[in-house]
């Protein structure tokens, strides 16, 4: 018996839409991860980009659980003396609140190529509305919810 290993040319991906309003955000972000890594599909194989592409809307309507909307920090550093920024999440959520979930999930994909290639499939938007009703994305329904 042979093990079956999916080919770049096989790949069938599908859009979903998630609608981010009153889910927590690492919850989410890990459902969010295993679409984009394609790990729900029967073919999956780890080395090829078999994912689907995901569309977040209402990303500024997500929770965080607990004391973590006053306490969490995003930190960035400029790589010139002096130049580490830190920015609380609720500054974060309030000016770009689509850089929340996109940093949850980047931090749950590979650090490799193939992480960087499939976290292109993720379009996260702040408000209801979104530019690929031409795609027809299903609507995905996430277990866990706030």
């Amino acid at each position: 018996m042979k093990t079956y290993s999916q080919k770049a040319s096989e790949v069938s991906r599908q859009w979903y839409v998630i609608d981010a309003n009153g889910h927590h955000v690492g919850r989410l972000a890990t459902q969010i991860a295993t679409l984009l890594r394609g790990k729900h599909k029967p073919t999956f194989s780890p080395n090829i980009d078999g994912g689907d592409f995901v569309v977040i809307i209402n990303a500024e309507k997500i929770l965080l659980k607990g004391k973590k909307q006053d306490q969490k920090m995003y930190y960035r550093h400029s790589n010139y003396p002096g130049g580490f920024k830190a920015v609380p999440y609720r500054r974060m959520l309030a000016t770009h609140p689509e850089r929340v979930l996109r940093f949850a999930v980047k931090g749950m994909l590979p650090k490799t190529r193939l992480g960087r290639q499939q976290l292109t499939k993720l379009r996260i938007y702040a408000g209801s509305s979104h530019p690929h009703t031409a795609q027809q994305p299903a609507v995905f329904a996430p277990a866990v919810r706030g």
